[in-house]
């Protein structure tokens, strides 16, 4: 029996509710994580069997609110992966928390649920086809995402978290002045105001380019703050160094992918006006800046987590120049770069956070005889940098070397300022790694007694660096063609 698309989206939420339901009146942690781990395995699941039917794109309800195409399930697939791997890991990271009274267990279900529900909002916001609906559910994902940051009894994180929230909320006023234009503009061009994807792309060419390109530049605001493009990024260094590595993980890979998808879907619809070189110059522009400030500030960070951070903001400014350039070679490859640089640096949190319950700190000077204590976070971080700074074999070097040959035949300055950029970044990643790797306990002072991370947070770790570094060497056809038809389907020409 074949299930119906509407079904398909209405089990994302029967099923999500569920396990929310069933979280709260747990008692068992280990049960709580299971819980948490069937939701995105179930998700995975759906995704997969909607793709596999071959009826994509479909417009759901009509196609005012919900739509599935091959870029919503791309994108829940990928955040389903981090989901499911960050539940695993959170089990015994969430534990040792607890018992070194970093959390405390009266917020262990705030923690699952909240897990759970940013789960849900996100993959709703990727079947989003109202850009009113999408904006409303991406805003739900700050709040969400707050919460998992706020859980530490930290005072630090209350500020980080409100930091956060301020910026980015503040930002996504921006958009809705964004889709207050373009809502008018759709009104007096056709007669009936719409903010439906599916309705702008058709009807893009026929509108004014002028007040089309202010409305992308005000939607930008909002959806650049939530991917932490400069100037908008003070949030996320914060954020993902005072936030537990699970969490960490999925805002880098996830959270910051929902921004870059509402700036992917604003550009396709401007793509098709007369405005699209305005539009491109304006997104290299900002992702150059954005690479720019994150590699110059990662050279002066001592906070291994703020400097994972500021190398997902030049990466997401990458995204951009990518974005920008507009070839449909060069976004095939920044959708890759997506799935790329979620695996790489969803495995680099994890690590950290070995380190850091080894050593109750991610700070240079507080991490000694890392090698001795943790061999294996330390080799594991030593390969999430080489991915993360683009080395062959990594998934990381081709999208990163395809798209640098793209923009040669923009701009050899581009391509010579993005190879400095690299060069800065590289170079942050491997002076910080070694002074870390290189520190040694004094003489005669007291040995730290060693965390045994088990297996549950080893293993996400190994499952993402294999499949980073099997996608360097091995790119699957089913991979292949979904990313065309993705480009397709954007329009991009």
């Amino acid at each position: 029996m074949t299930l119906s698309l509407i079904t398909i989206l209405s089990l994302y939420a029967i099923i999500g509710l569920a396990i929310i339901l069933l979280v709260i009146f747990s008692k068992s942690h280990r049960v709580i994580n299971l819980l948490s781990i069937v939701l995105p395995a179930s998700y995975i699941a759906l995704a997969l069997y909607t793709l596999a039917s071959d009826v994509l794109p479909n417009y759901l309800l009509g196609g005012n609110y919900f739509f599935m195409d091959h870029l919503g399930i791309y994108e829940v697939l990928i955040s389903g992966v981090l989901f499911l791997l960050a539940a695993l890991y959170a089990k015994s990271y969430i534990e040792r928390s607890m018992e070194i009274g970093e959390m405390s267990r009266n917020n262990l279900k705030l923690f699952y649920v909240a897990f759970n529900l940013l789960l849900i909002v996100i993959t709703y916001a990727f079947f989003s086809n109202n850009l009113a609906l999408f904006w409303i559910l991406a805003e739900l994902t700050t709040a969400f995402s707050a919460v998992l940051v706020v859980i530490l009894n930290a005072p630090k994180n209350i500020g980080a978290t409100l930091k956060y929230v301020f910026i980015t909320s503040t930002c996504m006023l921006f958009s809705f002045i964004g889709l207050i234009l373009i809502f008018t503009l759709t009104q007096s061009s056709l007669g009936a105001g719409t903010l439906n994807w599916s309705t702008l792309m058709l009807v893009a060419s026929t509108l004014s380019p002028g007040i089309l390109f202010a409305s992308f530049v005000f939607t930008f605001v909002g959806f650049a703050a939530k991917s932490g493009i400069v100037p908008f990024h003070a949030w996320l260094p914060s954020a993902h160094s005072k936030a537990p590595a699970p969490v960490s993980a999925i805002l880098s890979g996830s959270i910051t992918s929902v921004g870059i998808y509402g700036i992917i879907r604003m550009y396709a619809v401007v793509a098709q006006t007369s405005e699209l070189p305005k539009i491109s110059f304006f997104l290299i522009a900002f992702g150059l800046i954005s690479m720019v400030v994150a590699a110059l500030t990662m050279l002066n960070q001592v906070n291994l987590k703020k400097l994972i951070g500021y190398s997902t903001i030049e990466n997401m400014g990458f995204l951009l120049v990518g974005l920008g350039l507009g070839t449909p070679v060069a976004v095939f490859w920044t959708l890759f770069y997506t799935l790329a640089h979620a695996f790489t640096k969803a495995s680099l949190f994890f690590s950290a956070g070995i380190l850091h319950h080894q050593f109750e700190s991610v700070r240079m000077d507080h991490i000694k005889d890392a090698f001795k204590l943790q061999p294996f976070a330390s080799w594991t971080l030593i390969l999430g940098a080489i991915a993360i700074i683009g080395m062959p074999t990594s998934a990381i070097f081709l999208p990163k070397i395809s798209i640098l040959l793209q923009s040669a035949s923009v701009s050899p300055f581009l391509l010579f300022g993005l190879l400095i950029i690299f060069l800065f970044a590289t170079v942050a990643f491997g002076l910080f790694l070694i002074k870390m790797f290189s520190k040694r306990s004094e003489d005669g002072s007291q040995e730290l007694k060693r965390f045994n991370a088990p297996v549950s947070m080893k293993l996400p770790i190994i499952i993402l660096l294999v499949a980073v570094f099997v996608l360097g060497v091995f790119f699957p056809q089913q991979l292949n063609d979904l990313l065309k038809t993705i480009v397709g389907e954007l329009g991009i020409r």
